[in-house]
């Protein structure tokens, strides 16, 4: 495991998350109303919004907040958000990528760059990290969802590249195109997936120990605290006992 999902792990073991519940609707929110804004209101011809709406749901977000997200986007003089993505390194040489919407992408900017530096990293050139991942669809479902070999199953059929179960999830993989009708798949089979979303999926990984670690998490947390930013990927690879240290 590593990354994003280990920093996510990490993180809920602390009891981080439900703390930024409120915060987390408000990003899901501002990612709707962005989609539904920049294509049509309608997910049936909105790959985008449907994407946003499938995470929305799987983080249990009410219909009626994304209703109202929807609504948003189509009200005169409502906020223009712009997509940015930058991209640098943290302590030990990590990569990072972070993806925001802005209405400001001189503020963004400058509050993206000033906690890399803030928190012992820097700022890179666009391209000088995201070689490193690839662009994919994730879908999480709970253990208790089905045995390994029933999702598996089940991945294949509805079109899913890959499919992993370790000891907190299933974690399926699909390509970025084919990430709605495989999560509608799974989710007729097995209900609303745990989580739904287009991420980076780190294609190697940095180690770190925990000194260089401590310091990671800190500079992506408050990343994520930021209210611009929506998603903050890393990769980097802790071992067990660093991270069993560190969620202590």
């Amino acid at each position: 495991m590593a990354g994003h999902s280990q920093f996510k792990n990490i993180m809920y073991r602390k009891g981080a998350q439900d703390k930024k519940r409120s915060k987390m609707f408000s990003k899901l929110a501002r990612e709707i109303t962005a989609a539904a804004k920049m294509g049509l209101p309608d997910p049936a011809f909105n790959p985008r919004l449907r994407a946003a709406i499938t995470a929305a749901r799987a983080q249990n977000m009410p219909k009626d907040n994304i209703e109202r997200a929807i609504k948003k986007s189509q009200e005169a003089g409502g906020e223009d958000y712009m997509e940015v993505r930058y991209e640098g390194f943290g302590p030990g040489g990590v990569g990072v990528i972070v993806e925001a919407l802005t209405d400001n992408r001189n503020r963004t900017a400058g509050e993206v760059r000033a906690l890399f530096s803030k928190h012992g990293g820097n700022l890179a050139e666009t391209g000088a990290v995201s070689f490193a991942f690839r662009r994919v669809g994730e879908i999480e479902y709970p253990l208790p969802a089905a045995s390994a070999e029933e999702m598996l199953e089940a991945a294949i059929e509805a079109g899913a590249e890959d499919c992993e179960t370790d000891k907190d999830v299933h974690r399926l993989t699909t390509s970025v195109e084919f990430f709605h009708e495989a999560a509608a798949a799974l989710e007729k089979k097995f209900g609303p997936a745990k989580s739904a979303s287009i991420v980076w999926r780190p294609q190697n990984t940095v180690g770190v120990d925990e000194e260089k670690g401590e310091k990671l998490l800190k500079l992506i947390e408050a990343l994520e605290d930021s209210d611009d930013v929506q998603a903050v990927y890393a990769n980097f690879d802790m071992s067990e006992k660093v991270m069993e240290r560190m969620s202590a």
